[in-house]
């Protein structure tokens, strides 16, 4: 089961990922800051999939969920009071837009299904 939500984290992950840098090459690697964000936000997110597919450390899973949540964050923000300077309208781009926030809510949720079944062993006392 446990398998399971992290191939399924991963997933989502890398459906932000690929939506993130499809836009990127259509348009956005042209808006300062806005376009370099989302190389990086595409770039990270690919590799932490790749990593968490590949039976990496736990940590990578805070580290997705992280990445999933400052994108959602970042999402917000530029809806609302604008991105250094960047301001969008609505569910445009579309179908992107929607596509990766609902990809970055699966991918916190799972982390915290995951998170709330299976919590992190605690040390003994020495």
């Amino acid at each position: 089961m446990k398998f399971l939500l992290r191939l399924g984290l991963a997933a989502a992950l890398a459906v932000s990922a690929y939506s993130h840098a499809y836009l990127y090459i259509h348009g956005y690697q042209h808006i300062p800051m806005i376009g370099t964000g989302f190389l990086i936000q595409a770039s990270v997110s690919f590799s932490l999939a790749l990593l968490i597919v590949a039976g990496g450390p736990w940590w990578l899973e805070w580290g997705a969920a992280a990445m999933a949540g400052g994108s959602l964050v970042a999402f917000i923000l530029s809806r609302t009071v604008g991105l250094f300077g960047f301001t969008e309208r609505g569910w445009d781009p579309s179908p992107h837009a929607a596509l990766t926030v609902v990809a970055e809510a699966l991918c916190v949720l799972l982390w915290a299904v995951a998170f709330v079944r299976w919590p992190l062993p605690r040390r003994a006392a020495a």
